[in-house]
């Protein structure tokens, strides 16, 4: 004998009021429990250490560049992420137990080089005392890679190339103007360049 189609329905209605029910009174459970309390952890904090700082590398290393460092690292640990000492390097000339600061520049020189100053801090004065600025008209990339700091080869190729392309600079600004380095690179190099008399 089949079931009549009133009794399935009603089987239907009970088992959906059921499941109702059941929803209703986990959501009441769980609202009575409140919500659970925020647990927020802090590491220890390492003395002297922190950062992260960004740091430039250049000369005689096997991939110069930017690298992000700790507060606190070395220039031994730079040299490191710079993957070297190139063949040529002249690390007796630096002191590779100097402490890095946000911003600093790392020269490594080669043998032969007349030694740089182990780390160019951008708060300080990097013109040396009779040093002639560079002309930026005038100088080739090398040499404006080699004499100012933050100048990589990237840097000194664009300079050379805008200004040969979009004509000489009318003034030290021309650099920021024309996009070729950025405003920080700039400004710790302002006092070491000119544009001619």
């Amino acid at each position: 004998m089949a079931a009549s189609p009133i009794s399935i329905r009603n089987v239907l209605i009970v088992a959906m009021a059921g499941l109702l029910a059941a929803a209703a009174v986990v959501i009441v459970l769980d609202r009575q429990a409140g919500p659970q309390p925020l647990e927020i952890s802090f590491a220890e904090a390492t003395p002297g250490v922190g950062g992260p700082i960004h740091v430039y590398i250049t000369g005689a290393v096997m991939e110069p560049g930017v690298y992000e460092m700790a507060n606190g690292d070395r220039v031994i640990d730079l040299l490191f992420e710079a993957g070297g000492q190139a063949p040529e390097a002249n690390l007796e000339a630096i002191n590779l137990a100097l402490r890095l600061h946000d911003e600093d520049q790392v020269i490594v020189p080669r043998r032969g080089e007349a030694a740089a100053p182990d780390v160019l801090d951008a708060r300080s004065d990097v013109l040396g005392a009779g040093q002639a600025p560079i002309n930026i008209n005038t100088a080739s990339a090398k040499e404006l890679d080699d004499a100012l700091p933050g100048i990589g080869e990237v840097y000194s190729q664009r300079i050379v190339d805008s200004r040969t392309w979009d004509g000489p600079f009318a003034s030290p600004e021309d650099l920021t103007i024309r996009r070729l380095i950025p405003q920080g690179t700039y400004d710790k190099i302002e006092q070491l360049i000119t544009t001619g008399p």
